[in-house]
């Protein structure tokens, strides 16, 4: 399928993922905690990458502060100055200081002492605009995800990507490019999604 396709895709979900209330958005982001609570990848985590929602995305807040309460290390994307299209992690506390990015998204301000090696992570909980019925990821464009996660595709060891997403941003089928990583575990509001 066409690039004109995969961002069809992208204006459809993000369109539909802006319609979105605030009171929805507050309710699907509790669900989304509830949900994740029970995972046993988080039973045995220390380190924990997650994001700040922006453009509609599904809100990752309470999940964090569930995080904070079991003492588990969180950590936010921050994309890599000096390596172009690559992220680093970095500690994120309820006193971080947040700047906006070139995308207008949060993200810790740099300070290599808080920086997690991607391999020291148990988990990266990706955004993502569309996924499907086999697990294929849509992201918005920029590769940032597929470039991080590609080192531990096949690897046992490393982090464990699981993506978050709104329940209206499952399709039946998405197009995909050979560089795009699919996702083993996605969490909605409502469901676990297991491949």
């Amino acid at each position: 399928m066409s690039v004109n396709t995969r961002q069809r895709i992208r204006t459809d979900i993000r369109h539909l993922r802006r319609a979105i209330t605030a009171s929805q958005q507050t309710d699907y982001a509790f669900q989304l905690a509830e949900q994740c609570q029970p995972l046993p990848e988080l039973t045995r985590a220390k380190h924990v990458a997650l994001y700040l929602a922006t453009d509609g995305e599904l809100d990752t807040q309470p999940l964090i502060d569930e995080l904070w309460q079991r003492g588990i290390n969180t950590y936010l994307p921050v994309i890599h100055p000096f390596s172009k299209g690559q992220l680093l992690f970095l500690r994120y506390h309820a006193n971080t200081l947040l700047v906006a990015n070139q995308y207008r998204i949060l993200e810790p301000e740099l300070d290599q002492r808080m920086i997690c090696p991607v391999r020291q992570l148990d988990i990266i909980f990706t955004p993502l605009v569309a996924f499907d019925e086999q697990g294929q990821r849509l992201g918005m464009g920029g590769g940032y995800y597929d470039r991080t996660l590609a080192p531990w595709q096949f690897s046992s060891k490393g982090p464990q990507a699981i993506g978050l997403a709104h329940n209206c941003q499952q399709v039946s089928t998405l197009p995909n490019e050979s560089w795009d990583i699919p996702l083993s575990t996605i969490v909605t509001p409502k469901q676990v999604w297991r491949w």
